[in-house]
């Protein structure tokens, strides 16, 4: 399903301030003036205490790959509904305006550790350490390390929009399994396809994450992208009823408990919040085989397409006061 007008994003970003870093050579090492300051002196600095001293220790940069503007069509995430039917998501034509800047590997265990040991992590619930990516982490959890990066290298680091990734994925990107698309109209093939993402996602042929590097690269430079690891992305699920017309949107309700996630093929899972006293299905322990890598933004400003999102939620919520 073609929908005529081309839609031009900016990567997406947040207000706060996240960061990114460059190569080790090129850093500008702001903190030795601070060595010979006295314990006074530190004393006046505003919101300087033991417990927020994770902030200020520089973790080791991380590589990047630019991948280049450019389009290419993609297929909405979500549930589509026509006449309360589930039918095949809409494709679009996405134009990317600027470069996207993204680590060229997911996050390591040794360095997913050091965030958890300065106390501005959770630990993973998968065990292990080195290179090997971190798995067994939230959505909470991605944010949270996403903020610890960024507070500590003073930029801007975020995790990516569900088009973002399928852009830096490039060739290596599959969206949902889609068999609606034979027939349209028998819902059992929606549920069946919903229950096939679930058992790919569990999967154990390949349980083990690898160490980085062994699933090559792709053509834009990133690393193990679609590999034997789910990484996490910023976008919420949606429930999309369509108008009869099947190229817009008539309702949409956003799902910001459950995420899209990306690898081998597009799926959604819950935030997994560990504290059970919240309730709700959102409660539990992440799969082993789900992980994350982050995006860098050049400029604290908030980047229209951004911007555009927080209007839209804005607007939900005063709808639905």
């Amino acid at each position: 399903m073609e929908a005529s007008a081309t839609r031009r994003i900016a990567p997406a970003g947040r207000v706060s301030l996240k960061a990114a870093t460059m190569p080790v050579n090129t850093l500008t090492l702001i903190g030795g003036a601070a060595a010979v300051m006295t314990v006074g002196a530190v004393a006046l600095l505003p919101n300087w205490t033991e417990a927020s001293d994770h902030r200020h220790t520089r973790p080791p940069a991380a590589l990047t790959v630019a991948a280049a503007p450019g389009s290419f069509s993609h297929v909405e995430p979500g549930e589509f509904l026509m006449n309360e039917r589930p039918v095949p998501a809409p494709r679009r034509q996405i134009a990317v305006s600027q470069p996207l800047e993204i680590m060229k590997y997911q996050v390591s265990l040794d360095e997913y550790a050091r965030c958890v040991s300065l106390g501005a992590c959770e630990a993973a619930d998968a065990e292990g350490n080195g290179n090997v990516p971190v798995t067994g982490v939230s959505y909470l959890d991605a944010e949270a390390y996403a903020r610890w990066y960024s507070e500590t290298t003073g930029e801007t680091w975020r995790l990516p929009t569900d088009e973002e990734w399928a852009h830096a994925a490039s060739e290596r990107f599959r969206s949902d399994i889609e068999p609606l698309e034979e027939d349209p109209q028998n819902p059992a093939r929606a549920w069946l396809s919903s229950y096939q993402r679930e058992v790919d996602l569990e999967r154990k042929a390949d349980p083990v994450p690898r160490s980085r590097g062994s699933f090559g690269v792709n053509s834009k430079g990133v690393a193990d992208i679609a590999g034997n690891v789910w990484e996490w992305t910023s976008t919420c699920y949606a429930r999309v009823t369509m108008a009869a017309d099947g190229k817009a949107a008539e309702t949409s309700i956003e799902n910001c408990g459950v995420h899209v996630v990306e690898g081998f093929h597009r799926t959604y899972m819950s935030n997994f919040i560990r504290d059970g006293k919240s309730g709700g299905c959102a409660v539990g322990l992440p799969p082993d085989n789900l992980g994350f890598r982050l995006v860098r933004e050049r400029s604290a400003a908030m980047p229209i397409a951004a911007f555009l999102e927080k209007i839209r939620r804005l607007g939900r919520e005063i709808i639905g006061a």
